[in-house]
């Protein structure tokens, strides 16, 4: 049998591509960044529509208000930067300029997580789910692969409102290239069935979550993957429907296991129906410098990692 061939891009590549496709259908898009368009991939749009790509410097919190201000004429201003700085640097202004007046600002942070690799801890940003999810009103989505960050992107530029994405540095496989394959804000997939134990991940764990499920499978236990790429709001029917199903639940992200989609499925599974929960992403750490693949298997966070945590949990 021949080995199947699974593209990897990184969704920072995807970001950027679907912000081209964009602008030539909606002219009223703008993007702002702040001098890292090679980095953030935004270069494709600079180059097709230089009138509407704005650098700002490495001036986050002044870019922030510009959005803002351009959101207020009509304009849907996508503004673009490291998680590190999108979500930290500037949360005040994210806060008070975006969120409190509920403006349709579009905010795509790339190289968030540990998988920044060798630029290490001051700018591996494990905390801006939590960050933005405390905002009210804000849209935090981070999707698992190309497809959903293609879909992400142009369902935030319809959607009426402040929103958050996260996107990797990092190349990762692409799953969600099915032909059944649906996009909605707000909506969770299930994109493996199982009966014994509930995986809810976003992001880069969904691929990493799938691999732990088959290793699963070959000891008997059959595990349910559920992809969230919308954490807020988040899907609380499809994963109490399955938490119903399996009886204990495990959550998996690169992001602190505090404040982020782990944090959102407890607060929804103690509300609604209470059962064993284990966390798995960054346990109250800072990351360090080294390989994205290698940083990904210290912190546990590849297949082999979480199908070992999953274990354990299950004794």
């Amino acid at each position: 049998m021949e080995e199947k061939i699974v593209k990897k891009i990184a969704t920072r590549e995807s970001y950027g591509n679907a912000l081209l496709e964009l602008g030539a259908e909606n002219p009223n898009v703008v993007v702002l960044d702040a001098d890292l368009a090679a980095a953030t991939k935004t270069g494709v749009f600079k180059k097709a529509y230089p009138d509407r790509h704005i650098d700002c410097g490495i001036a986050e919190c002044n870019m922030t208000g510009i959005a803002a201000g351009m959101a207020t004429t009509g304009k849907i201003p996508f503004v673009s930067s490291f998680a590190m700085f999108a979500a930290g640097r500037a949360f005040e202004q994210v806060r008070n300029s975006i969120g409190y007046p509920h403006l349709n600002v579009k905010i795509g942070a790339t190289h968030a997580g540990i998988t920044v690799g060798e630029d290490g801890a001051s700018h591996q940003c494990n905390e801006d789910i939590a960050l933005m999810r405390a905002i009210p009103g804000m849209v935090v989505m981070c999707p698992a692969d190309d497809v959903e960050a293609k879909a992400a992107v142009k369902a935030a530029a319809e959607y009426v409102g402040p929103v958050y994405m996260r996107f990797g540095r990092a190349a990762c496989p692409v799953i969600n290239d099915g032909p059944d394959y649906k996009f909605e804000i707000g909506k969770g997939t299930v994109v493996r069935e199982g009966t014994d134990v509930t995986i809810v991940a976003t992001g880069i764990c969904v691929g990493n979550a799938l691999e732990a499920a088959e290793m699963l499978e070959k000891e008997g236990v059959s595990a349910e993957v559920i992809n969230i790429c919308t954490i807020k709001p988040l899907d609380e029917e499809i994963i109490i429907n399955s938490a119903k199903k399996t009886g204990k639940v495990v959550t998996a992200e690169e992001h602190s296991v505090i404040g982020g989609l782990g944090s959102a499925v407890c607060d929804a599974l103690c509300m609604a129906y209470q059962v064993p929960v284990k966390k798995i992403g960054i346990q109250d750490v800072f990351g360090e410098s080294g390989s994205a693949s290698a940083l990904v298997e210290k912190y546990k966070l590849d297949g082999k990692g979480i199908y070992g945590q999953i274990k354990d949990f299950l004794v």
